[in-house]
């Protein structure tokens, strides 16, 4: 099964990511979350393996203009239905392979990830 991206095709992270992917010549595929959004069965994935304070974008657009009430859910509330109605502010990219899961871009990590 290939690899997935999720992300944004604005995003400069998933535009790395994506161009580090090519450059190894690995195959993938990519949802952009604005167009596709994500379950909640697959946020919930996200969310309990790498945690919801990984998760969260807090240096995002859309968190910045979130008032007081969202930022304070996502942080200690229903962290899942607000990743549910703000997709943008999931972290980008979330990368998931053979039944694990990045989120953000590393070179070294994907280096490791993929044996290259």
């Amino acid at each position: 099964m290939l690899p997935i991206i999720y992300g944004i095709s604005n995003c400069d992270t998933v535009r790395k990511a994506r161009k580090w992917l090519a450059d190894q010549g690995i195959e993938y595929q990519f949802v952009d979350v604005r167009d596709t959004p994500p379950t909640r069965e697959r946020i919930g994935d996200w969310i309990a393996s790498a945690g919801k304070d990984v998760l969260v974008n807090k240096r995002s657009t859309t968190w910045k203009n979130m008032d007081n009430a969202e930022r304070e859910e996502a942080e200690n509330g229903d962290t899942l239905a607000v990743l549910l109605s703000h997709p943008t502010l999931i972290k980008r990219p979330v990368l998931e392979h053979n039944g694990a899961i990045d989120v953000g871009f590393n070179a070294d990590n994907y280096g490791t990830r993929f044996n290259v």
